[in-house]
């Protein structure tokens, strides 16, 4: 891209203006704004415009006989942005008609990541070039644009733009730019030494504006990490390299289906779509889709981030905080399908055990992985039909698979006009489990309970003949009040901490409530992961979407049926409230002393919060024994952090011993 950039950049050179929908204003974001996506965006009297007179230029050998399709093709099929130095400066970007005409082929498709935010590949991961396979720019650049059009169309025609996407607004919506690492940050109270690590944090940030539609699950994943090293801190944000990233940033704007397309005949159409750019190589699945959004998981010495759709991407943690994306991880082409973004390692044999889930058969697929990163043979789980199945459990002997009824229903997505995941209200709630070794499903025995969904889990162990797990379980999830326009006070969501008990002699099954609405993000000492254990700390929604507290639930208490609200008593041992205003996100415990030798609550919480009264973020570090609304530290962020999902602690010990 060095050359792009050049010829972008260049001073007292013949150019010619390129300006995203005919013009460029400097106050306008990024995402908002769009890269210059010529071959979708371009009438002829832009166009004409933008060429200023050409008629015929000759790119790629191939002569084009209009200016719109003489710059379109060359813009986009050489992946050209506008320079966003050019763009806050209010100039538009330029290129020359030597540029134009000196070819397509020198340029990777993918455009690359150049710096120390980029991903190279990495030793022992396939590298995606993001490019949309075989045929040539020119040929891609005809077919982007041709399916480009037909989309607008479309979207004209069946999509409501004039409705508000509430998932990108306020602290939902994403920020601009990466930031690179921003040491010195000022702390008050003090960083205990047990912190020293990378705490990161990943979430919804979608590059480019949707074409359409907007769920809370879509958008490219960021991770918003703080580096700990001897009481100092350092805040730094990166996307996530991802295949799927990669190519949009080559065309400039958004490609990929989204979730909250997925909705009546439209949602038909959006899949058709993406199915017709795969197919006319426009865009490359080979090295998956997902968004990699969702979760992490430090294994064998790589940390990965997630997301349940597509296989993981290992990134690394630098010296100074910096975070590069390696590449896809296919363990030696060994993993197939999809992969669990809540994988569950095993503190005492150092082993991860995951699944992936799929919309055919077989639709559940479990997977040991060994100590030493090797990944075992499948072992296909029979269930009925297609549902979302978002995390699951293990114990010191078993794994535990959840089919609940939130179901994959494509058929009734387009007839009756519905979100594509419907919840059944008439189907029982099923958990599977299996002896964790085991080379096939012969073996497993299924539990029923009533109806209910399940996001995350905290923990399960083994006690004499049952099993024991502990859940956030909720009933009537619609997950197409995540979507659109929807109103963040999300009644439905009532998610309430259970255990529930599965009897491996009897067969029996039951459950008990343990807290009332709403928690969720159920987090432990991970020490003591699959073992039993007796602290729990969840985060208190005001939504599905904002955290309002942190709550301390005591597992060797009863808890208060009088209580009809979430406060201190019976099982509750502490909240830590964030005040009017403040949200925060998933709190990760990090405990004094790692293993099961000291206390299981000394230690402490960590997570990311932002003020809407003022628009600060920040990062609050929480005593995890005393919940003291006191916090043992505050950091100050130099940028707004946007709510997010899934949070993780990479240790000093585990950074030394990533895979390079």
């Amino acid at each position: 891209m060095g050359r792009c950039a050049s010829a972008m950049q260049g001073v007292g050179r013949r150019r010619t203006a390129l300006a995203a929908q005919g013009r460029v204003t400097g106050g306008q974001p990024r995402w908002r704004m769009g890269w210059v996506t010529w071959a979708a965006q371009g009438t002829s009297k832009v166009a004409a415009s933008a060429v200023k007179g050409w008629r015929r230029v000759q790119i790629a050998g191939v002569a084009q006989g209009t200016t719109k399709g003489a710059v379109a093709w060359a813009v986009r099929c050489r992946g050209w942005p506008v320079d966003e130095g050019a763009v806050s400066g209010g100039t538009a970007a330029a290129v020359t008609k030597q540029e134009l005409e000196s070819g397509l082929d020198e340029v990777s498709p993918a455009g690359g990541h150049h710096g120390r935010g980029g991903g190279d590949g990495g030793r022992g991961y396939p590298e995606g070039d993001g490019g949309g396979g075989a045929g040539t720019a020119a040929e891609k650049g005809v077919a982007s644009w041709a399916v480009d059009l037909l989309e607008r169309l479309v979207v004209r025609l069946g999509h409501d733009k004039a409705k508000s996407l509430h998932w990108l607004s306020g602290n939902f919506a994403p920020v601009r730019d990466e930031t690179p690492p921003a040491a010195g940050l000022p702390v008050r109270g003090h960083l205990p030494e047990c912190l020293n690590g990378e705490f990161v944090r990943v979430g919804p940030n979608p590059k480019f504006v949707p074409v359409a539609g907007y769920h809370w699950f879509d958008g490219d994943g960021m991770i918003h990490a703080m580096r700990i090293k001897d009481g100092k801190a350092t805040y730094v944000s990166r996307y996530v390299k991802t295949s799927r990233l990669k190519q949009e940033e080559y065309f400039g704007g958004a490609k990929f289906m989204k979730i909250g397309d997925l909705k009546g005949f439209f949602g038909l159409f959006m899949v058709q779509m993406q199915e017709i750019r795969k197919k006319l190589k426009v865009l490359d699945a080979t090295y998956g889709i997902g968004t990699a959004n969702t979760a992490f998981v430090y294994h064998h010495g790589k940390l990965m981030a997630l997301s349940e759709a597509d296989k993981p991407y290992v990134v690394k943690v630098l010296e100074d905080g910096d975070l590069q994306t390696l590449g896809l991880l296919d363990y030696d082409k060994r993993l197939k399908h999809s992969f669990t973004a809540h994988p569950k390692v095993d503190p005492f044999t150092d082993e991860m055990f995951t699944f992936g889930y799929s919309h055919e058969p077989p639709y559940c697929t479990y997977r040991v992985i060994t100590k030493d990163g090797v990944m075992l043979d499948p072992v296909p789980i029979t269930i009925p039909e297609s549902v979302m199945m978002h995390d699951f459990a293990i114990t010191e002997n078993y794994s535990i698979f959840m089919d609940l009824p939130l179901m994959f229903r494509p058929k009734e997505m387009v007839k009756n006009g519905e979100f594509i995941y419907k919840f059944d209200h008439t189907k029982k709630a099923r958990f599977g489990i299996l002896q964790r070794y085991e080379k096939d499903e012969k073996s497993i025995r299924w539990f029923e309970l009533p109806n209910c969904f399940i996001f995350h889990n905290a923990n399960a162990w083994e006690e004499g003949d049952e099993v024991v797990l502990i859940t956030c379980r909720l009933e009537n999830p619609d997950l197409d009040k995540v979507n659109g326009e929807q109103n963040e006070k999300l009644d439905n969501f009532g998610n309430e901490l259970y255990e529930m008990r599965f009897n491996m002699k009897t067969g029996a099954a039951s459950q008990k409530q343990l807290s009332v609405s709403s928690v969720d993000f159920p987090r432990i000492n991970e020490s003591y992961t699959g073992r039993k254990q007796r602290y729990v700390y969840c985060t208190i929604l005001d939504s599905i979407a904002k955290v309002t507290s942190v709550i301390k639930f005591d597992l060797h208490a009863e808890p208060d049926s009088s209580k009809k609200q979430l406060e201190v008593g019976g099982n509750v041992s502490g909240i830590y409230d964030l005040g009017p205003g403040r949200f925060g996100s998933e709190a990760v415990f990090i405990p004094k002393v790692p293993g099961v030798s000291g206390e299981e609550d000394d230690g402490y919480l960590i997570l990311f919060v932002h003020d809407e009264n003022t628009g600060k973020s920040e990062v609050n570090v929480i005593d995890a024994k005393t919940m003291s609304a006191d916090p043992v530290a505050v950091v100050e962020l130099p940028n707004r952090v946007p709510y997010g999902f899934h949070a993780f602690f990479v240790n000093e010990e585990q950074l030394g011993l990533q895979d390079v």
